[in-house]
């Protein structure tokens, strides 16, 4: 942490606006634009700093949409996600380093895949299921949770989109949590580092208020997978040659 600038942490503070206001405009955006930015600064940032700066996002995105919330539907999601959080803990207790680096960098690509494969999966207990383990695992090893779990919801309305996604990211980030102090991936460190980035997350969502309306999320898509994509082969490079 010692080698962090203050331009680090301002670059930090400003991926994680755009991230947060992402969020509050789609449901989703946080994981898929901020967690590759700020791995390019620095991996302390992702996933314990950052998942912790979820939790407190989905809980200001969930008082403001909790009309729309449709519990009945997300809670199949929230079951797999238990499975796929497991696994990421798992994962994340005899994977550091290089390791790492290769890990995020595929799983990265994997949900830029996802995001651009134009599946349709309908919104029912199997899929619901699928997509929520999978989030889990992806939320809680590299904070990118987002795509799985997007999919399903594709086809319906912005608010139920926003207040379901920001249930269910709720949940699974809390149990990222729980999953990243055992691990060895939560510990003072990040809790400093989310302390500090902290103010990024409440202005992304102040701002994702006045531009919900405003903002063509689906404008603005190819971008945020281009730079996720970016971010996913450097991780890649830099955990094959070590650089």
């Amino acid at each position: 942490m010692d080698e962090l600038t203050l331009l680090d942490f301002i670059l930090a503070n400003l991926f994680l606006l755009a991230g947060c206001c992402l969020q509050g405009i789609a449901g989703y955006g946080i994981g898929t634009l901020s967690a590759p930015l700020l791995f390019l600064i620095s991996p302390l940032f992702v996933p314990g700093p950052l998942v912790v700066n979820a939790v407190v996002l989905t809980v200001l995105l969930l008082l403001r949409n909790r009309a729309s919330i449709r519990f009945r539907e997300v809670r199949f999601a929230i079951g797999g996600s238990i499975v796929g959080t497991v696994l990421a803990g798992l994962t994340l207790a005899y994977i550091t380093g290089r390791a790492f680096d290769l890990v995020f960098g595929g799983l990265i690509l994997f949900g830029v895949l996802l995001s651009v494969a134009g599946l349709k999966p309908q919104l029912n207990t199997r899929n619901s299921v699928i997509a929520g383990a999978a989030s889990g695992y992806m939320g809680t090893t590299v904070a990118v949770g987002g795509p799985p779990v997007a999919m399903i919801y594709q086809n319906e309305k912005g608010p139920l989109v926003r207040a379901n996604m920001s249930a269910f990211f709720l949940f699974s980030s809390c149990a990222s949590i729980v999953a990243l102090i055992p691990a060895g991936r939560l510990g003072l460190i990040e809790l400093k580092l989310f302390a500090y980035t902290l103010p990024g997350v409440v202005a992304g969502f102040l701002l994702s208020g006045l531009l919900v309306q405003r903002l063509p999320f689906a404008a603005m898509r190819p971008l945020i997978l281009g730079i996720a994509s970016i971010a996913g082969i450097g991780a890649l490079i830099r955990g094959l040659t070590g650089g």
